[in-house]
């Protein structure tokens, strides 16, 4: 390491941020990059740890422990400490095809691991990744690059979110023809309407698409396969496809009352607040916030979008139900390094929100028992009460109510955030691909193969809902699984 002191000597500095306030009037990412000698100074706290940790990349209590990517993070941020910044670009790439993505939406599982945690701050890893990118296109050192030569096979990627577009790059460098498939209008999906533009500015993953297509990628939008475009043609005119749908299909609620009005999924309000956006409207009807009580239902990152989403579009007031209990601000005793820290983390949403309101918006242990109607029948209340946690007769944690807890919310607005169950499944019965038990395609992790020969599944729709980071890896192996099937087989050319 450049300097091996750098972690006594300097302390963890992230990016400052724009007022809540200011920045909630619109839809701009609000990080405000760090000068480049602090991002030097950032690098130099990477200690010559001896076993680095940030890029192991296995799962450990059932989340993630260090880089699913395996990026060579020590050698970028040394690189970057000397102001190598062209060389820490290339180290970068060698492992992530889309930096400008993770470095700005991944919840930054290397940092958890980080060994300088086990006693300081650790290092701002995903600051520095995000800055390497950005400086990689500032400098235009990032260009089309399309292969030298094709080898004629087809491939058809279905889906254009993180784990069909690192598919896509894979195959088409490897001198494949790649088709990718979408149904919506824009490449991207859960990056280009499950993410809002403050978190990910959709002008990044229509640049990448950009070089995609110079490079060779077609793309066939607003089409779906299985509707629009049948699968009898897909396997006609296709030597192999990898299924990267995602798991589309939003856990919902089933407390008295759900068929009331302005009842939504998050993702349905998230995507009409980015189609709004896209055609320069504050709303594109319902779902939308302005004006009214909102309710969250759920945690995590799409729980704190809809927050942050709800205080733009100017709603009345938010209010964020997390069944789960707070977490505490250190980690547990049960929480061990290497582990991800299961610690309280306040993000931009709630940050805005306690800006405007006053106060946190989110209240834990608490549950909905019904939703309440007026006489239009749309929703104008939750009715939520407090849970505690208690073992069962078999030794597992189920939510109790709490007697007298019960609390009337007001809510023209309740969002449903609480994850995904599994992908949609028209298209893999078309193609009659097994299902694990969880409804995901069943292909094994590393193979990527499906019980339908030349038919290869990567990301939520083989692993189940998982961080953007795990589909980019997912995409990766499929492509290099699809390669050597393409490249092995001899009967595929009919």
């Amino acid at each position: 390491m450049g300097q091996p002191t750098g972690f006594l000597d300097y302390t963890r500095e992230t990016p400052a941020d724009r007022e809540p306030r200011e920045r909630i009037r619109d839809w701009n990412e609000f990080h405000i990059p760090l000068p480049e000698d602090r991002l030097r100074t950032q690098g130099a706290r990477c200690m010559d740890c001896g076993i680095p940790f940030c890029h192991s990349g296995f799962l450990l209590g059932g989340m993630a422990t260090g880089c699913p990517l395996h990026n060579l993070i020590p050698e970028w941020n040394d690189l970057v400490y000397r102001g190598f910044w062209r060389e820490a670009l290339e180290r970068l790439l060698k492992t992530n095809n889309f930096p400008e993505f993770t470095g700005r939406v991944c919840p930054a599982p290397c940092e958890g691991s980080c060994v300088l945690g086990l006693q300081s701050p650790a290092v701002t890893i995903k600051n520095i990744e995000c800055s390497i990118i950005d400086r990689g296109y500032q400098e235009d050192w990032i260009r089309p690059r399309p292969p030298a030569l094709r080898t004629g096979f087809k491939v058809a990627v279905i889906g254009s979110g993180p784990a069909g577009l690192a598919a896509a790059d894979e195959l088409n460098k490897k001198g494949h023809f790649v088709t990718v498939f979408e149904r919506a209008d824009r490449p991207g999906g859960l990056l280009m309407y499950g993410i809002p533009n403050m978190k990910l500015d959709k002008s990044l993953i229509l640049r990448r698409a950009g070089i995609l297509r110079e490079e060779g990628v077609q793309f066939v939008l607003n089409t779906e396969v299985g509707r629009d475009y049948p699968v009898d043609r897909l396997k006609k005119e296709f030597n192999a496809i990898i299924l990267c749908g995602g798991a589309t299909k939003p856990r919902d609620i089933s407390s008295d009352g759900r068929s009331l009005a302005g009842i939504f999924p998050a993702v349905e309000f998230l995507r009409s607040a980015t189609q709004a956006l896209i055609a320069n409207r504050i709303s594109s009807g319902e779902p939308s916030a302005t004006g009214k009580d909102v309710v969250v239902i759920g945690g995590g990152d799409t729980g704190t979008d809809c927050v942050g989403t709800s205080l733009r579009q100017g709603c009345r007031h938010v209010v964020q139900l997390e069944i789960m209990p707070e977490p505490p601000r250190d980690r547990a005793a049960n929480n061990p390094w290497p582990e991800w820290p299961k610690t309280l983390k306040t993000d931009y949403g709630q940050e805005e929100a306690a800006a405007v309101q006053g106060n946190d918006p989110r209240l834990y242990c608490m549950t909905v028992k019904k939703f309440l109607g007026d006489e239009k029948g749309s929703v104008r209340a939750v009715e939520a009460v407090k849970v505690q946690w208690q073992k069962d007769a078999t030794g597992r944690f189920i939510p109790k109510e709490l007697e007298g807890s019960t609390k009337t919310i007001p809510a023209q607005l309740v969002l449903l955030a609480m994850g995904f169950l599994g992908p949609e499944e028209t298209l893999i019965r078309a193609l009659n691909v097994q299902q694990d038990s969880r409804t995901n395609v069943k292909a094994e992790y590393g193979e990527y193969t499906t019980s339908v020969p030349g038919v290869f599944a990567a990301g939520d729709m083989r692993r189940g809902q998982s961080l953007v980071v795990w589909a980019i890896h997912e995409g990766r192996g499929a492509a290099g699984a699809c390669d050597s099937y393409l490249t092995t087989k001899s009967d595929i050319h009919g």
